[in-house]
C-alpha cells in the first residue's frame, strides 16, 4: 500500500486528521487522539499515546510490507490485528462518524 492508499483507507474507517496525521480519539474524548498513523516518506508506524502524554511507536513496516486484507481490507503487516482493543476502538470512530453525518453535527 502507498502512503495515499493508508490514507484513504484510515479516513474511510473512522480515522480523523489531528496534525495532519490520520488518528484515532478515545471515544468519551473526541479532540485527543491515542492512536495515529506517522506517514514517512518510506515507512509507515503506529503510535500509541501513554497515560503520561509521551507518544510510543508500537509497530512500523515499510509501504512495500503493507498490503490491504482481502476480506476486511485492514492492512496486513502493521499489526494492527494484533494489538488488544485496536478493532472495539476503530468501530467507535467509525460508529461516531456515521451518526455525525446523520444528525449533521460535527464528530468531534
Amino acid at each position: 500500500m502507498t502512503k495515499e492508499e493508508l490514507t484513504a483507507w484510515a479516513l474511510s474507517n473512522g480515522w480523523t486528521m489531528m496534525a495532519g496525521m490520520p488518528s484515532l480519539t478515545k471515544p468519551r474524548s473526541p479532540k485527543e487522539a491515542i492512536v495515529r498513523l506517522v506517514l514517512k516518506a518510506t515507512v509507515v508506524h503506529v503510535e500509541v499515546k501513554k497515560p503520561a502524554g509521551k507518544w510510543e511507536k508500537m509497530t512500523g513496516a515499510a509501504y512495500g510490507d503493507v498490503q490491504p486484507d482481502p476480506d476486511t481490507g485492514l492492512p496486513r503487516g502493521l499489526g494492527l490485528d494484533t494489538i488488544t482493543g485496536f478493532t472495539m476502538l476503530m468501530q467507535e470512530n467509525r460508529d461516531r462518524m456515521v451518526f455525525a453525518k446523520m444528525t449533521g453535527k460535527p464528530a468531534f
